[in-house]
């Protein structure tokens, strides 16, 4: 689904996950010093650790990738320092991640509708 060898830069501090493809290209272009048409994935989540945003550029259009576990909450690397915005991730860190693994439990219960 997404291709090996991309920069990723995870954003430490939580979003709002009403954000779309402008507030986060905002964000990447204010925060974190860097262009969101750059071939790299940007990723983002939200307050209450379930829900992930990827914006990303493919070469003809941006994307934007949601993600809401059913169970948990995704297991993020720490600050190293008090002002770091963001930290780089290697392909495999990203994708246990995105999978889920190792995913912090916490109160919210799986809903069927």
């Amino acid at each position: 689904m997404i291709a090996a060898g991309l920069p990723i830069y995870l954003a430490l501090e939580p979003v709002d996950m009403r954000m779309g493809f402008e507030r986060l290209g905002g964000l990447v272009r204010d925060k974190m010093q860097m262009e969101p048409r750059s071939r790299a994935l940007f990723v983002f989540v939200g307050k209450s650790g379930h829900s992930m945003k990827i914006l990303t550029w493919d070469g003809t259009g941006v994307l934007l990738i949601n993600k809401r576990l059913d169970i948990g909450r995704f297991d993020l690397p720490v600050a190293t320092s008090f002002d770091q915005q963001h930290v780089v991730v290697s392909d495999a860190l990203f994708g246990a991640i995105f999978a889920g693994n190792g995913t912090r439990r916490n109160k919210r219960k799986r809903t069927i509708n």
